[in-house]
């Protein structure tokens, strides 16, 4: 007897594992007191603009509106690049 699977529908996202930067971000957020947290969050999951949320953090950071700003973009979900259809 055989089984029919049905093809499955998967979301493509602009997700990136980058190890060396999310040492260095956790590094950098440690050794300023989490000031840097925004972008230590987007490395760790990786996101494809945490050098964006970095620079934001470290150039805005000291202001309160700046900060909020990069920890927002760091906890926002990743995008979506397309979608792929897996035959099992």
């Amino acid at each position: 007897m055989s089984t029919i699977t049905q093809p499955a529908t998967v979301a493509l996202s602009d997700q990136r594992s980058r190890p060396t930067m999310t040492i260095i971000a956790w590094v950098c957020a440690v050794l300023t007191a989490l000031y840097m947290l925004p972008w230590a969050i987007a490395a760790t999951r990786g996101k494809a603009n945490a050098g964006t949320i970095g620079l934001i953090n470290l150039l805005l950071g000291w202001t309160i509106i700046g900060y909020i700003v990069a920890l927002v973009l760091a906890l926002t979900p990743h995008g979506t690049k397309g979608y792929a259809t897996l035959n099992a």
